[in-house]
């Protein structure tokens, strides 16, 4: 009993180390339950660099320290809607032996279907980041599935065929196959994973038109200091305030007062006309 609390303590050590504390955190918020944190085997030495070799890559340093602590990275957890747990949350990196080439779907191979590297485009207009492309110029590996809600992808750019690609950087394609950056670096990209709670949709926070609708209810709910509704960064975040005036806007006309008369100041002396516009009119 004693050897089995102490595995006990020494995993929920490494899984509150491991995934930032987030696991305290997530169960002391309302209404989440059944946090589960996978354990992983680290992936052995060999195995990293077989997969070095059959892919022409060179995996990153925190990319290849992660794989040696866990081989892959799984934690979920759910919200009580009524007394009924929904899913809601969902952080996976995808195990050594899945990270895999981004290939296009069968429905490519059919002679009439256009390929993957048609859809590369790019208006000559704007000046942007590099996206990947879906050719030879770029290495692709998938991360995460994103619940089929698009993919999380380890993107080697600038690549020639006999050369061993060693830069990389973390995007996001969406499910209309448009390329969103995300992060330079593994160790970034995993403390985004982890600041979003893994919540559904989260990558489309960096895209121009944001997650859904309910997804943006989950980020409200569990996530109001970080969440932000308005996915365009160059909008001005003062709130839009009614200017309108209704004293001025409903209040009726007022007439203008009538210009007063000059009186006729009498003389103090005899009590005659002085002189003045008045005198001129009687002398006319």
């Amino acid at each position: 009993m004693e050897d089995a609390n102490n595995e006990n303590t020494t995993f929920k050590a490494f899984s509150e180390r491991f995934t930032l504390g987030i696991t305290q955190v997530l169960e002391s918020l309302p209404g989440v339950s059944d946090v589960q944190f996978v354990e992983r085997e680290p992936a052995e030495k060999r195995c990293l660099l077989s997969w070095e070799q059959k892919n022409n890559c060179i995996l990153p340093e925190d990319l290849k320290d992660f794989y040696l602590t866990t081989d892959g990275f799984t934690l979920t957890w759910n919200s009580k809607l009524e007394n009924v747990p929904v899913p809601v949350g969902c952080m996976v990196i995808n195990s050594l032996s899945k990270l895999r080439p981004l290939v296009p779907s069968k429905i490519y191979s059919l002679r009439s279907a256009p390929t993957l590297a048609d859809l590369d485009f790019k208006d000559e207009f704007e000046e942007e980041l590099e996206e990947p492309h879906f050719d030879s110029r770029s290495r692709i590996f998938e991360l995460d599935s994103c619940a089929g809600n698009g993919r999380a992808c380890l993107v080697y750019k600038n690549c020639t065929p006999d050369s061993v690609a060693e830069q990389t950087e973390i995007w996001f394609l969406d499910r209309a196959l448009y390329w969103h950056f995300l992060t330079s670096s593994f160790t970034a990209y995993y403390r985004l994973m982890i600041t979003h709670l893994g919540l559904p949709e989260w990558q489309y926070t960096f895209t121009p038109y944001g997650p859904s609708p309910q997804a943006k209810q989950w980020a409200s709910l569990y996530q109001p200091l970080t969440f932000r509704s308005d996915s365009n960064p160059d909008t001005p975040t003062e709130m839009f305030l009614n200017k309108l005036d209704p004293d001025k806007a409903f209040r009726g006309k007022t007439k203008s007062p009538a210009p007063k008369k000059k009186q006729l100041s009498q003389a103090t002396s005899g009590g005659g006309p002085t002189k003045g516009r008045g005198s001129r009119a009687s002398k006319a």
